[in-house]
């Protein structure tokens, strides 16, 4: 019974002493990253908003300062989300306003989860392009402004095997009063976004 109780004693003496050595080995974060994402895109004008799916990619590097995570990284997104009307302003016309690519620039800080996954917080620059179009039979008009705002975001990531790894988001960005043809017209726009991606870590 002694000389099994002794071997237990230093068989967990050996694991826990190893684990820290192997945790900081399958845990460490530093690195650069890229991932698909894709999800639903909610554009807010004013009290309305419309849904629909975005798309993009995202790509970053992550240094590990032992238990947190911080890393900056890079977005660049389109959206399927769009709105039309017909005789807006005289009978027979058509109207149509849409979400375009979407960039994004801006740091993250994370806790590490173990195991290779973290839950984190992120913030940063965002820019968004409006596309609108009005044809009333028989002229046509496009215009496209670019709307600069903010973007706030919490996520998770979990790893998938050695290199890859999953991620589900929730963003917040805020682009001011929309501006068309560079006019402005009142209305607040912002957005919510929740994404999900598959990447790979370098």
């Amino acid at each position: 019974m002694r000389k099994i109780g002794l071997t237990l004693t230093a068989a967990a003496i050996a694991v826990v002493g190893a684990t820290p050595a192997l945790a900081q080995d399958s845990d460490d974060a530093t690195g650069a990253r890229v991932a698909i994402i894709t999800g639903i895109d909610s554009v807010n004008i004013e009290d309305g908003s419309e849904e629909d799916i975005l798309y993009g990619v995202t790509a970053g590097y992550d240094f590990d300062l032992g238990g947190a995570v911080v890393g900056i990284e890079a977005e660049y997104a389109d959206s399927s989300v769009g709105a039309s009307d017909t005789n807006v302003l005289i009978a027979g016309d058509r109207v149509e306003i849409g979400a375009e690519r979407d960039l994004y620039v801006g740091v993250r800080v994370g806790a590490s989860l173990g195991g290779g996954g973290i839950v984190y917080a992120k913030g940063g620059y965002t820019n968004a392009r409006i596309g609108s179009e009005y044809d009333d039979g028989t002229t046509l008009v496009e215009l496209a402004d670019d709307l600069d705002g903010f973007r706030l975001g919490v996520g998770a990531e979990f790893p998938l095997g050695e290199s890859a790894f999953v991620r589900g988001e929730y963003r917040y960005s805020d682009y001011g009063e929309l501006r068309i043809g560079g006019a402005l017209t009142g209305l607040d726009l912002s957005r919510h976004q929740g994404v999900v991606g598959v990447g790979f870590k370098f």
